[in-house]
């Protein structure tokens, strides 16, 4: 009888972990969704303030494999020539009149705003998080991810990603201290051609910046191959080269 109850219950564990979600595979496939691993796209980014004052800033980025990242300033007047760039969890930013590329941290923000340095030079979520749970409520898969380093801007995510698109349309970001610290919406899909379906929007507000709002509306996203000396700190001055 024993035996029998054994192995009752091993046949009833079988199918549900053949069912079970392969977490680490679907946050894998998010990335790719959202965007390629060697890419451009120029992008707009309004900062809003509770008594309706805006501030907007127009940036061309390019990104290589799945943790290195560069953007150039090309609106207002002011930033124009600013570039920052991104290798893992390592940024600078370069200012023309400074001439010497200064160190910048995930949490601080070269644009202002409610969203950091780590919004605006995503890496791959797969490289800063690990999922420690993934499952299902009606149309959408629930992930939470729980960041790899102390060096990554929030100690963990809650993203709940749409069933038909693989694409995130809400994600919580939380402290480690589990203070929610901004909430991001993914919105309005867009096809931008060569294989590149993703939101066109992303919207962000805090309970820490009451009022306060960001957007981020892309454009022009498409795949493209760059050299590697593109992410370099010699190469931040000469970035507009890209564009030419």
């Amino acid at each position: 009888m024993k035996l029998i109850r054994s192995l009752w219950l091993l046949c009833a564990l079988i199918p549900a972990a053949a069912l079970a979600l392969d977490g680490k595979a679907l946050l894998a496939k998010v990335d790719r969704n959202l965007e390629p691993e060697n890419y451009e796209m120029t992008r707009k980014l309004i900062n809003e303030e509770p008594d309706g004052k805006r501030k907007e800033f127009i940036l061309y980025s390019v990104k290589k494999g799945r943790d290195k990242v560069a953007a150039l300033f090309l609106q207002p007047a002011s930033d124009k020539g600013r570039s920052t760039l991104r290798q893992g969890d390592n940024m600078w930013l370069y200012i023309p009149n400074v001439g010497k590329p200064v160190r910048i941290t995930s949490l601080q923000s070269v644009t202002g705003g409610v969203f950091n340095n780590a919004d605006i030079l995503r890496v791959d979520y797969t490289e800063e998080y690990e999922v420690t749970s993934a499952s299902e409520e009606g149309g959408n898969y629930l992930l939470d991810l729980k960041a790899r380093t102390g060096a990554v801007a929030y100690d963990r995510l809650k993203m709940t990603v749409d069933k038909k698109t693989v694409l995130p349309t809400v994600i919580e970001a939380y402290a480690a201290s589990g203070l929610l610290v901004k909430t991001l919406r993914f919105k309005d899909i867009k096809d931008f051609g060569g294989g590149i379906v993703r939101p066109a929007t992303v919207e962000t507000d805090s309970p820490l910046y009451k009022g306060y709002k960001s957007v981020m509306l892309y454009a022009n996203v498409k795949k493209r191959d760059v050299p590697d000396e593109v992410f370099t700190l010699n190469f931040m001055p000469r970035l507009d080269e890209l564009r030419k």
